[in-house]
């Protein structure tokens, strides 16, 4: 049979080009190994944003197809994991229950061979890091349907973490039960899920009341154990807690892009595209916003966020938080800074750290 001769040629190929990818894979990794030591040796974060966006850049750039560059990217992903458990093994904290999408960003950002932490809340997340029981935490920070998370912005203004990296993840959200969709009496998920699917819900299930729970993944647990309740979450937590996936892609937008942040104790080196997040309250003086916004203008640097939560201090006392195209290590953002502390009661840099590329 010529044709499954041609196969099998083809087959050889790819096993010899197996064989070679595992020797070159190995011989990668014995330098892992060695910087490793050296890392341990110099004190150096086994961890590091900068150098991370720089391979990924170089492989990119390399990149002719026809693999496209998210597939490049996440085997290079996974490959840095490999070298992290090598290194030193890390630990990521993140909202649990495993399934969650912040468990789904953690594997995602980081690859399958670190240790993800799940904890009960953000502010705990938070903690962790701060008291140093893990490595590094990821948080989101806002959703392109829903806005910002509030839970996160709350906790910068009581823990001393650093902004280090962040990622930005593709949510796709499925309904998920063990009965018939017919027989559906609620549906549970996360306040921020149930917003980015508010009108797909009107428009299948009008009458049925809807839960909402602290996590899209305990939702899927409540659904487990009840058939008459569905819930909205990840494919992963579908194969996590063992519920049928019913209709999948039920978000409003079906672009639905959340980033998150990863926190740690360190600062994130420069590299060749960062953002700097910043924290302030203003003055209680007219125009004092105005003013400090303008120290950003007059330094030539885009701002390319900005939210607000109370103090927590003072009625009617606002935190502001930016995002500014920049390092803080810059002239141009220092400058801004220095200026626009003029204008404030308190202002904090909470990181620098690269821009996002490929949405995970």
């Amino acid at each position: 049979m010529p044709e499954q001769n041609g196969l099998d040629d083809l087959r050889k190929q790819i096993d010899e080009l197996d064989k070679k990818l595992v020797e070159l894979l190995s011989k990668r990794a014995n330098v892992v190994v060695e910087v490793g030591k050296f890392k341990r040796d110099t004190e150096t974060p086994i961890y590091a944003p900068h150098r991370e966006r720089a391979v990924l850049d170089r492989v990119l750039a390399a990149n002719n197809g026809p693999l496209s560059d998210k597939t490049i990217e996440a085997i290079y992903r996974e490959l840095m994991s490999g070298s992290f458990q090598l290194e030193q093994p890390l630990k990521i904290a993140h909202l649990a229950p495993n399934g969650s999408f912040s468990h789904i960003a953690a594997i995602r950002h980081f690859g399958s061979s670190v240790e993800c932490v799940g904890v009960p809340t953000i502010e705990r997340v938070f903690r962790e890091v701060a008291a140093g029981h893990c490595n590094y935490g990821l948080v989101p920070y806002e959703n392109s349907t829903s806005g910002s998370i509030t839970d996160t912005l709350d906790a910068f203004q009581e823990h001393d973490v650093t902004i280090y990296a962040e990622a930005l993840i593709d949510i796709r959200h499925c309904l998920l039960c063990n009965g018939p969709t017919d027989e559906i009496t609620r549906i549970a998920s996360k306040p921020q899920v149930i917003s980015q699917c508010r009108k797909w819900l009107t428009a299948m299930f009008p009458n049925v009341e809807v839960i909402e729970t602290a996590s899209s993944a305990q939702a899927v647990k409540l659904a487990k154990d009840d058939s008459h309740t569905a819930a909205i979450g990840s494919e992963l937590a579908s194969h996590e807690h063992d519920v049928e996936i019913a209709i999948e892609n039920v978000q409003d937008r079906p672009e639905n892009i959340t980033r998150f942040l990863i926190l740690a104790k360190e600062s994130a080196q420069p590299s060749s595209e960062d953002k700097s997040t910043i924290m302030f309250t203003t003055k209680h003086e007219p125009g004092a916003l105005v003013d400090v916004l303008a120290a950003f203008r007059d330094n030539g640097i885009n701002l390319s966020h900005i939210d607000k939560r109370p103090s927590g201090r003072t009625n009617w006392d606002y935190t502001f938080y930016i995002d500014a195209d920049a390092h803080k290590d810059s002239d141009d953002l220092q400058s801004a800074v220095k200026t626009a502390a003029e204008f404030c009661k308190s202002i904090e840099v909470l990181g620098s750290y690269p821009k996002a590329g490929q949405v995970l």
